[in-house]
């Protein structure tokens, strides 16, 4: 069985939360080992759960269905937080979605388990609100934070972040001047993906050991533009080459 694992971590969890990009990739593993599959690709977003427009998601979504690859979430929360946006997803026939918490949850089940996610958020919300309201009528001052404690809270969002664009810079690094020479000798980032799917080039080093890794060619265009970005002479150079030869660059 193939997997596309979608992971997602938000500002403030990154650092704090049991569920940090470095649990939900072990999560991820342990179950995938034990169905005895692979997974061809992973997707990493830093974003909160309430918004939709995810383009990891998207792009994680669209391997999935064009691979008929299993897509993979450590928890159902990290999909999202709103049962109408899961809801949506589970519509999709073309699209399965498994939880590492939920190994032997259906279709039906997810959107179950979704719906009662959202009834308990709702109602913390409210009785967090009332709490507050009352505490506000008691005189207490609300909104002040210990300095020293928004500080730490930025520091592991800047952190999270941080590490994510190492991984997407070391990435760019490794792979764009191969990305480079295929695109001089005249190949489209389509036929660049299918290059590195049949030579099996893993997309990180320890994805060596997890099976067979399919690209696509939006995330072949995401690294070589992040590879511009980091050499931008190189690039300006293959473009001029290419205008010369009257070759499609971008």
């Amino acid at each position: 069985m193939q997997f596309v694992a979608y992971y997602r971590v938000s500002t403030q969890e990154q650092g704090r939360s049991g569920l940090g990009l470095d649990a939900q990739e072990r999560a991820v593993t342990m179950h995938v080992r034990a169905k005895r599959g692979e997974i061809i690709a992973s997707f990493t977003e830093v974003e909160s759960g309430k918004r939709s427009d995810r383009p990891q998601l998207a792009l994680a979504m669209e391997m999935a269905a064009e691979t008929g690859a299993v897509l993979l979430i450590a928890k159902l929360d990290r999909l999202a937080r709103s049962v109408h946006f899961i809801s949506t997803l589970l519509l999709d026939p073309k699209l399965e979605i498994e939880a590492c918490d939920l190994p032997a949850a259906n279709k039906m089940t997810l959107h179950l388990m979704a719906a009662v996610a959202e009834g308990e958020a709702a109602a913390i919300s409210a009785r967090t609100k009332a709490a507050l309201e009352a505490a506000r009528r008691r005189g207490v001052l609300l909104g002040v934070r210990h300095p020293a404690k928004a500080g730490r809270e930025a520091e592991i969002s800047q952190s999270g972040r941080k590490v994510l664009r190492e991984r997407a810079d070391r990435l760019a690094t490794e792979l764009g001047p191969m990305i480079h020479r295929l695109r001089l000798d005249g190949q489209s980032y389509k036929q660049v993906a299918e290059h590195f799917t049949l030579i099996n080039l893993p997309a990180q080093r320890k994805q060596a050991r997890r099976g067979r890794t399919v690209w696509h060619q939006d995330r072949i265009r995401q690294i070589y533009r992040r590879y511009c970005a980091i050499t931008p002479n190189v690039c300006a150079a293959g473009r001029t080459r290419a205008a010369k030869k009257s070759d499609t660059w971008e």
